[in-house]
């Protein structure tokens, strides 16, 4: 084991590096570690640890990080939730393993707790197909604005995609005319997920409808799928739709609906596996098509199914007459 004098701020560019080329993780990905790894070099910056070693991270260290985290607040101004805490800590877990890969003396990875997840940390937001609808009505799809809006949130509940996943596609993946051919059929194709892995998509018949429409109004060379149309000068800027853009539509839309869960992007992936549980798909079915690797990810899901699972054992069950 060799001991770096390189200050661990150093380490994080050729460690994102190492994320993409030798871990394979997707550019999504990537960018995630850097804005998770962010938080901590802030935190040493404001703790004046700018140039600490690899092997001068102590346990005190990671504590006074996980209290700076129990302490930080999102864009809303609101606590990081004990999973969003998790990912940050993941992140600097991936830095100090980087480290042991290559030989360079530092804190074991595991010596980084993870905070525990109660029942109510657990819980997971989802919208039931009659709200499904009344969001998706909400676009004015009048203006194209409006149509790329409904067709996002179509395709977002239509095929679980994470919203970077679908932020990450380009225009020319989706050949109008072959779209035409295949509609009543719905399409499939492979997305690449977290690290790197391909996993199946599928996308229905009708929101395969309303990405025709909506690409049938283009009249645009721009490579993203999903464009935004806010005037800008830059002309290196392929007006690619951003991630948190998205996030703000969705939330409009959810106000405007009226309805009673905080919807995010990510609220309607939830939505996507629950709708698939309830509806009979097993487990592992629906850990392939949300590209989890560990099963025990897709888990979360099983205590929303709850219910169905008691009308069953009331029907079924003999010993449940009297």
């Amino acid at each position: 084991m060799k001991n770096s004098t390189i200050p661990i701020i150093k380490h994080i560019p050729t460690f994102l590096k190492y994320c993409e080329v030798e871990k394979g993780l997707s550019p999504v990905s990537s960018k995630n570690y850097h804005n998770f790894l962010k938080v901590f070099v802030d935190w040493l910056k404001a703790h004046e640890l700018t140039e600490l070693k690899p092997h001068e991270l102590t346990t005190d260290h990671i504590w006074d990080y996980r209290l700076y985290l129990s302490h930080k607040t999102d864009y809303k101004g609101q606590y990081l939730k004990k999973t969003s805490q998790s990912y940050y800590l993941r992140a600097l877990r991936g830095l100090l393993n980087y480290f042991a890969n290559r030989d360079i003396i530092s804190l074991p990875a595991e010596k980084i707790k993870l905070p525990k997840l109660t029942d109510k940390d657990k819980k997971i937001k989802f919208l039931n197909f009659e709200q499904i609808e009344k969001l998706l009505d909400m676009p004015d799809i009048s203006e194209i604005s409006g149509l790329r809006n409904r067709t996002i949130m179509e395709l977002l509940f239509s095929t679980g995609m994470r919203v970077s996943e679908l932020t990450s596609l380009n225009a020319k993946n989706f050949n109008i005319s072959e779209l035409k051919k295949i509609q009543k059929d719905g399409m499939e194709f492979n997305i690449y997920g977290k690290g790197g892995s391909a996993r199946p998509i599928f996308i229905s018949e009708r929101a395969l409808s309303w990405l025709i429409r909506y690409l049938d109004k283009r009249k645009d060379m721009l490579p993203p799928l999903f464009i935004n149309y806010q005037k800008n000068n830059d002309l290196e800027c392929d007006h690619r739709l951003t991630t948190r853009s998205v996030e703000t539509m969705v939330k409009k839309y959810t106000i405007m609906a009226g309805l009673p869960v905080d919807a995010t992007p990510h609220t309607l992936r939830h939505s996507y596996a629950t709708d698939l549980l309830n509806q009979g798909a097993d487990l592992r079915s629906v850990q392939e098509l949300l590209g989890h690797k560990d099963i025990g990810t897709t888990q979360i899901y099983t205590h929303v199914t709850n219910k169905q699972l008691k009308d069953v054992y009331k029907k079924f069950h003999s010993g449940g007459e009297n």
